[in-house]
């Protein structure tokens, strides 16, 4: 009986403060979760490149040895996630996502700390297991929990952080590294982790609207407010385990699609810089067609949010997945004479497909299989994503080793979304007996 009261009392005392606000509680998650995307892919992925020559002049390391690391960042993002996703639907956010932001910033002190390779590795080991800790696991799970009727469009809004990671920290990471050094800007890093993240998971995180006496989206419940916690927690109360998931077709066709999406996706992207070098375009050009990319993929991520709401997942999913293979079917046909509009259409319309991923793979998850257990079975496919983005690019690196042309490459990565897009659309949502 005390416990049950002091959980109900705490609700209580929290509504008053809540009701006044103008705000739904919601969107302040949102913002949270598009910091935790803007902290962990900005210093995991986009600030990556802009170390590999201060680390090549200081230590001599080669570049394939330092890319290494780079891919282990994204395994390591992908192992830790269905760990994370159990821990999740355990523990809740506010446990988790402290844990992964400690991690993260330990990875980056080590960094700093690097002479030998070994130690390079480890801190990245421990920064792409943090990462799974303050990404895209946790990050759509409290949005998903928060909103039902607009939880595509919110969760739209979250992902645009994934594009604000290369906006806001690639240039802090610059600016440290030229006015410090490698050194200090790693474990300047650190303390951003720690700093950005930590404080605000406590303070402000609620893992589902139950915990403040809110429904999803705001709605209003018809029944006693004392019956309120208890009628959200039962909306979120609902889904297949993980356990029960992997027995599906749809779970499985999700993470094969997602699995070649995103390794077609990473592999072109990491690809197309020299490619473009290797037509003939100057690199202004193609760093410039490499902006307009990240542009596309901010308003792709909430646009395809908002088209989640308004159509089946598996639809939007399918037409992020076609204009990325439209747009490479556009990179095979470039050559040194090509017009220069037909780069801008390339990079426009892979960067708005390739925004699709993470908006619709989180309502892929929570329309088929719930949200009981979204941490622990979004955590799973998000595995399958993590490793076709870390080893796309390997192999688009292999073959244009062994052929002197990304050409092939490319052409590989066109059938396989031509595997994806069918894969995904035939998606069905489990039955309940299933």
């Amino acid at each position: 009986m005390h416990g049950p009261l002091m959980k109900r009392q705490k609700t209580l005392d929290s509504q008053p403060v809540l009701r006044s606000s103008r705000i739904f509680y919601g969107y302040w998650m949102v913002a949270f979760a598009f910091l935790c995307l803007t902290v962990c892919i900005g210093c995991g992925s986009f600030s990556f490149s802009l170390f590999v020559k201060p680390l090549q002049a200081s230590l001599g390391w080669n570049r394939a040895e330092i890319m290494v690391g780079f891919t282990t960042f994204w395994v390591m993002m992908g192992v830790g996630s269905p760990l994370v996703g159990r821990l999740l639907d355990r523990q809740g956010a506010r446990k988790v996502i402290p844990m992964g932001a400690a991690v993260m910033g330990l990875g980056f002190v080590v960094l700093s700390m690097a002479h030998d390779l070994y130690l390079f590795y480890l801190g990245y080991v421990l920064i792409g297991t943090g990462a799974a800790g303050i990404g895209p696991v946790p990050a759509s799970a409290i949005v998903s929990n928060w909103f039902k009727k607009k939880r595509g469009f919110a969760i739209g809004l979250m992902s645009a952080g994934i594009g604000a990671g290369g906006v806001v920290m690639a240039p802090v990471a610059n600016y440290l590294l030229e006015s410090y050094g490698w050194r200090t800007a790693y474990f300047a890093i650190a303390v951003i982790v720690w700093v950005a993240i930590i404080p605000l998971s406590w303070l402000v995180v609620r893992t589902r609207p139950s915990e403040m006496g809110l429904n999803p989206d705001n709605e209003q419940s018809a029944v006693g407010e004392n019956d309120v916690e208890a009628k959200a927690e039962s909306i979120a109360l609902q889904g297949l385990s993980l356990r029960q998931s992997v027995t599906t077709a749809a779970f499985w066709l999700i993470g094969v699609s997602y699995f070649l999406g995103n390794f077609s996706s990473m592999g072109g992207l990491q690809g197309q810089v020299p490619n473009l070098n290797d037509i003939g375009f100057p690199t202004d050009t193609a760093a410039a067609a490499l902006g307009a990319i990240g542009l596309g993929s901010g308003v792709g991520k909430v646009v395809f949010g908002w088209l989640c709401d308004r159509m089946e997942p598996k639809l939007a999913s399918a037409i992020g997945l076609s204009l990325q293979c439209a747009a490479l079917f556009i990179l095979l046909q470039l050559r040194s004479d090509s017009p220069v509009a037909l780069i801008w259409a390339y990079a426009l319309l892979m960067g708005f497909g390739a925004g699709s991923w993470l908006p619709t793979m989180s309502m892929l998850v929570s329309k088929n299989f719930g949200l009981k257990y979204y941490g622990a079975v979004f955590g799973a496919v998000n595995f399958a994503q993590s490793v076709g983005t870390a080893i796309g690019p390997l192999v688009a690196g292999m073959m244009y080793d062994s052929m002197g042309t990304y050409y092939w490459a490319f052409v590989l990565f066109t059938v396989l979304y031509g595997i994806s897009i069918p894969a995904v659309l035939l998606v069905r949502r489990p039955k309940p007996s299933d």
